[in-house]
């Protein structure tokens, strides 16, 4: 079995094109080696940290908390399974909230289908003179559930 592998393997194992493969090199996110030809050569395990990349971005992480992430993982040895489930375990509340989000939005897109805008005052898309500004940005009702 290789040890190392070209980036055109890892691109097609990965699914990830090999711009971006390069553009996560270029940022700290994985790393290669240089064969005598210049060529990038992947040690093996970077298909586990582009795994957690592509993870981590479903969850609406951006690549400089990825980053922050995968920088906590040992450097002296091959990350094992614990060291992934150490870092992972701490995303748990992050994935509850999201759930949580998820199944307000479903109720309320529930609501607001059947309800054809007869009720102004318990829609949650209605924000008269942009009251509820003060709260933050984007649609607050449906994110604090008001």
């Amino acid at each position: 079995m290789e040890t190392t592998l070209t980036i055109n393997q890892i691109s097609r194992r990965s699914g990830i094109a090999s711009s971006a493969l390069r553009y996560y090199e270029e940022r700290g996110l994985i790393s290669s080696e240089r064969a005598g030809s210049g060529h990038r050569r992947f040690p093996r395990h970077v298909l586990r940290r582009l795994a957690f990349i592509t993870f981590a971005q479903t969850l609406g992480m951006t690549l400089e908390e990825i980053k922050t992430e995968l920088d906590k993982l040992p450097t002296d040895h091959v990350p094992t399974g614990e060291d992934w489930a150490a870092l992972s375990e701490k995303w748990t509340h992050r994935v509850d909230e999201q759930i949580a989000q998820l199944q307000r939005l479903r109720k309320t897109l529930t609501a607001c289908i059947g309800c054809g805008c007869l009720s102004l005052k318990s829609c949650k898309m209605f924000n008269p003179k942009d009251e509820l500004r003060q709260r933050g940005t984007g649609p607050r009702k449906w994110i604090e559930d008001i």
